[in-house]
């Protein structure tokens, strides 16, 4: 037995008075760390609380760059060649793929509409919502920045929801309308979503403000009364007040707010925390946003462990290790807890930040459950997908699909699986919707353990790519057609000038009634015609509206059998020219459509040898064919090589000849569909190797005698 036992057991007050001490010393202790503490654990949460401003912050800037990215390449589009069709086509295809866009309007130089598209999915509550006076001075302000330059308008007068924006710039140099502007009109509530997860608490408040300064929707409406009182009731929130000038200033960091005024924001009687942020714009404007958080829970905890300290020293000391302990797991607990909620904040923010950018992107992404059945698809893909896929097979996604399509699709997923490696198609044309394309496909593999995200199949639609890819090369062709043609027009111009000028002189010492008179005629008539494709082949790469008259069809096309008869006997050809009756007049250039039906003979004679047959036609087309006064069909038909199929859709490209080297340029045939439409007239090709080509030309018919045609 310890010698100290029966001291203390003839002195019991001492124990008591001992623990009474330690107990003193504790609260003493624990007062004096707790207010040391506290201090820290507000530090902590303003850091905390920047941290996760900052992060939203970040998603909010990306989603915002993403939709002024959109917007410039909008600008792009419509600085590419094209028609007013095309470019609504591709406008359209833009606003369908962003959800977000409501409608993207174009104006001219002077200021008026050109072109307005509106969501079909909000059409009807978009149709009185705005107009152009609406966003004028959008307009004004975007014509007086540089192309690429993004401007955002205040909230629309109409706007039900507060969150209707339009974003504007100007149309760069080299777009058609240059001068102009083209505007977006976003719901930008979708992209400040990630702030609403600050504020999902009832002790956090935001005070987001616009472009323009005014407090947007997602402010809390307390917030929002007091901010605008500032100017005559600022004295009485000096802390909002501060804040207020930080917002406007652009800048970043932390504010404390006391307790009084923190009771007059309608925050409790706590001191309040304020975080501060701006969203930037990459043109330099911002959207300043703050997070007012209430200190009350840190203070409640520092009360409850005030108040477990006292009923403790009231109750015996005995108790002391056991509520030392307690405290010990409390803490550890509470933090737990905290950290706990920080890590669900922070999962549900990324989950919710996933699936936007998932939603937003243009790639399409299936999710297949480890029973090779579909459990989720973003937006880009479900779309075009039919409504009640989820849960289905795989070949419930692409009904239009054949089976060895489908099959394809689910051996990449099984060797994906089976390996847990990414397996990929690359460029295949398949056919997974109503339209041939090409895709690329990837199977990838995820965590086993999810049974429900097994697999994902992300397809990407190469279509448009690759249609993007073959006008640029088209226009590149045209470029290089410009200066082949500026170089032919001077090194050929030059000698038939002289040729003629010697035939015209001959023709003038031999007389009219000579018999080479009329030869001679001939050769200075076919010089003039060689000097107009010469000046046509320099208006090549340019469109513009063809110089139309009524053209008589069966003198013309019998002139064109005049021409080329001693090239067909040369050839020891058979030329058959055909003209149904009756077949009215073509709207045409006669130059023009004599080239055309010349190109087509003389390319038809070039595939045919010894012995072949060469037929020029001429009727009235009996199609379904537009117009007021109908089309005439001409075919010119041979039985020679014929063509390729792989090289069928590019006999009509520049440079493009399957003749052999210094026989062709490659040129014919892309003049004649260069007339053939610049006369709103079609062209068609049907060949086939060993079964001979025919060329079928629609063009319009010349107006009646009295009316009117415009040319397109």
């Amino acid at each position: 037995m310890s010698p100290l036992r029966p001291v203390f057991m003839r002195l019991p007050v001492l124990p008591v008075l001992l623990l009474c001490l330690m107990l003193s010393g504790v609260i003493a202790g624990v007062l004096h760390f707790m207010q040391r503490d506290r201090q820290a654990l507000v530090d902590q949460m303003a850091r905390e609380r920047q941290a996760q401003l900052l992060e939203a912050v970040r998603g909010v800037s990306a989603a915002l760059e993403s939709a002024e990215e959109d917007l410039r390449f909008a600008g792009e589009l419509l600085a590419q060649p094209g028609t007013a069709e095309e470019h609504r086509r591709e406008m359209r295809a833009l606003l369908e793929a962003v959800g977000q866009y409501k409608a993207i309007l174009v104006f001219g130089t002077d200021g008026q509409e050109r072109l307005r598209l509106v969501d079909r999915r909000s059409a009807a509550a978009m149709t009185h919502q705005f107009t152009a006076e609406d966003l004028a001075l959008t307009v004004a302000q975007a014509r007086s920045h540089p192309p690429g330059h993004v401007i955002s308008s205040p909230p629309l007068p109409r706007a039900q929801s507060g969150w209707l924006r339009a974003f504007a710039t100007a149309l760069p140099e080299d777009a058609q309308d240059s001068g102009g502007v083209v505007v977006v009109l976003v719901d930008a509530e979708p992209r400040f979503a990630p702030l609403k997860l600050l504020a999902s608490d009832s002790e956090t408040q935001l005070l987001v403000l616009g472009v323009h300064g005014t407090p947007t929707a997602l402010t809390h409406p307390n917030l929002a009364d007091r901010y605008r009182r500032l100017d005559t009731d600022g004295h009485q929130t000096p802390g909002l007040a501060a804040l207020a000038r930080a917002l406007r200033a652009g800048e970043s960091g932390t504010r404390i707010i006391e307790r009084k005024e923190a009771a007059r924001l309608g925050l409790g009687d706590s001191e309040v925390v304020a975080t501060f942020s701006p969203v930037r714009f990459k043109n330099g404007a911002a959207w300043p946003v703050a997070t007012l958080a209430s200190t009350r829970v840190l203070r409640i905890h520092e009360r409850g462990l005030v108040l477990r300290l006292s009923l403790a020293a009231v109750l015996v000391s005995g108790f002391l290790i056991a509520f030392g302990v307690y405290v010990v797991l409390a803490r550890s607990r509470a933090e737990a807890l905290r950290d706990s909620q920080l890590h669900a904040q922070r999962l549900a923010h990324l989950h919710d930040k996933t699936q936007k950018i998932l939603d937003n992107i243009p790639t399409g992404v299936l999710a297949l459950s480890s029973t090779r059945h579909i459990s989720a698809a973003n937006r880009a893909l479900s779309a075009r997908m039919p409504a009640d896929v989820v849960g289905q097979p795989l070949t419930a996604a692409f009904p239009q699909a054949q089976a060895p399509v489908i099959q394809r699709l689910e051996d990449l997923v099984h060797a994906a699986t089976s390996d847990g490696r990414v397996r990929s198609l690359h460029g295949e044309p398949l056919c997974l919707f109503e339209e041939p394309g090409q895709y690329n496909v990837h199977a990838v593999p995820l965590e086993p353990n999810t049974p429900e995200v097994h697999t994902l199949v992300v397809i990407e639609d190469l279509s448009s790519l690759r249609a993007l890819e073959g006008q640029l090369l088209r226009a590149e062709k045209l470029a290089t057609v410009g200066v082949l043609a500026a170089g032919i027009a001077h090194e050929i111009g030059t000698p038939l000038g002289i040729v003629r000028g010697r035939a015209e002189y001959v023709q003038e010492k031999l007389g009219r009634e000579h018999p080479q008179a009329a030869g001679l005629g001939t050769i200075v008539g076919q010089i003039d015609r060689v000097s107009r494709t010469l000046r046509q082949l320099l208006d090549f790469s340019r469109l513009r509206p063809a110089d139309a008259q009524t053209v008589p069809l069966e003198p013309l096309v019998h002139s064109v059998r005049e021409l080329l008869w001693m090239e067909a006997e040369r050839r020891r050809l058979k030329l058959e020219v055909t003209v149904a009756s009756p077949v009215p007049a073509v709207a045409a250039d006669p130059d023009q459509f004599q080239q055309v039906l010349i190109n087509l003979v003389l390319n038809a004679c070039d595939a045919c040898g010894a012995g072949g047959r060469v037929r020029l036609s001429a009727s009235m087309d009996t199609g379904d064919t537009p117009g007021a006064w109908g089309m005439v069909r001409v075919d010119v038909e041979d039985n020679g090589c014929g063509i390729a199929p792989r090289h069928v859709h590019q006999v009509f490209d520049p440079f493009f000849t399957t003749k052999k080297r210094g026989q062709g340029t490659g040129l014919g045939l892309t003049m004649v569909a260069h007339i053939v439409r610049n006369h709103g007239g079609r062209i068609e090709l049907d060949s086939a190797p060993e079964r001979g080509t025919r060329v079928t030309v629609r063009w319009p018919a010349a107006a009646p005698a009295g009316e009117e045609r415009h040319v397109v």
